[in-house]
């Protein structure tokens, strides 16, 4: 099951009494792709929104309205809910209070505890979220520009940056964020399904804190590892051209360890030598090696 059809399913499980049945159909309603005095049809590809919506009608109106199933090329199945009966179309209009020429949302239908359920409906309506493991993102594909500023406002009032981009030909009001998203699927019931998305968030925070240091480490791992085989190098230098006994005994002594030791830190040659010093110490010797071993490689006079 997909992450859009988990918040579908919290949604409907929340759906429990009159006033959340009216206020769940009525988002599904006006967000529903057609809604006309002479024809209403809600279609969706989520079985889950189709049954909750011959349920809540069924509910609120006391009448059954045929599903026609079809499948797409994509086979993906789509469910229709046409209802061309005039009577029942005006007391849709009529307990809805409708307007006949343009939708818009209807505050007063609302009221303040239902609309967290209006939201749901326009959810199930029109609206997805990616699953959180991939990408932060929830929308809302609305019918109409006057209810795509309105959804944006009414995100506005809870705190949700909501944006608008037009599809082909269709509005889109879609968020980013994922604190955003985790607000939004609280505020319409959805709130086991924050908690889905806040801990794969923290999963994700992690891994990637893990990987950045990983990734660290590593580089660390190679400049150690490229800095001993140019130590190596030099000494090898110094000891085929002169010996290391041309070495004063404190640049002898860190080379002689070096040799045996090619993975030695510089702080553990440092803590083996007859008089320990510190990491600094260790590499300015290196550095001294190293200058000694250039000026044999130009001809240079080594001390």
């Amino acid at each position: 099951m997909s992450f859009s059809n988990d918040v579908r399913s919290e949604i409907c499980s929340s759906i429990s009494d009159k006033d959340k049945r009216f206020a769940c159909l009525y988002g599904m309603l006006l967000f529903c792709r057609t809604l006309s005095p002479e024809e209403i049809c809600f279609q969706t590809e989520s079985s889950i929104s189709a049954d909750i919506f011959s349920e809540l009608f069924r509910n609120v109106f006391g009448r059954e309205v045929q599903c026609v199933e079809t499948v797409r090329r994509t086979d993906v199945k789509l469910y229709s809910f046409e209802i061309t009966d005039r009577e029942l179309i005006d007391e849709v209009y009529r307990v809805y209070h409708l307007f006949r020429n343009v939708r818009t949302i209807d505050p007063e239908i609302i009221v303040t505890n239902s609309l967290g359920v209006f939201t749901a409906g326009v959810f199930l309506a029109c609206g997805s979220v990616n699953d959180p493991s991939k990408e932060y993102h929830l929308e809302f594909t609305v019918p109409g520009e006057v209810l795509a500023e309105e959804m944006t406002v009414l995100l506005r009032d809870i705190g949700v940056t909501a944006k608008t981009v037009t599809r082909r030909g269709q509005y889109v009001v879609y968020i980013k964020g994922s604190e955003s998203i985790e607000d939004t699927l609280t505020f319409i019931g959805a709130s086991q399904c924050t908690l889905e998305m806040m801990n794969v968030k923290i999963y994700k925070d992690v891994r990637n804190k893990a990987n950045r240091l990983a990734n660290c480490d590593a580089a660390n791992i190679d400049k150690v590892v490229n800095a001993a085989v140019r130590q190596i190098e030099d000494i090898r230098l110094i000891e085929d051209s002169c010996g290391l006994d041309t070495l004063p005994d404190e640049l002898r002594e860190v080379a002689e360890i070096r040799l045996e030791n090619t993975d030695m830190s510089l702080q553990e040659i440092g803590q083996s030598l007859s008089v320990p010093i510190s990491r600094s110490g260790v590499n300015h010797r290196f550095r001294k090696i190293a200058k000694i071993a250039e000026e044999l490689r130009t001809g240079g006079v080594t001390r």
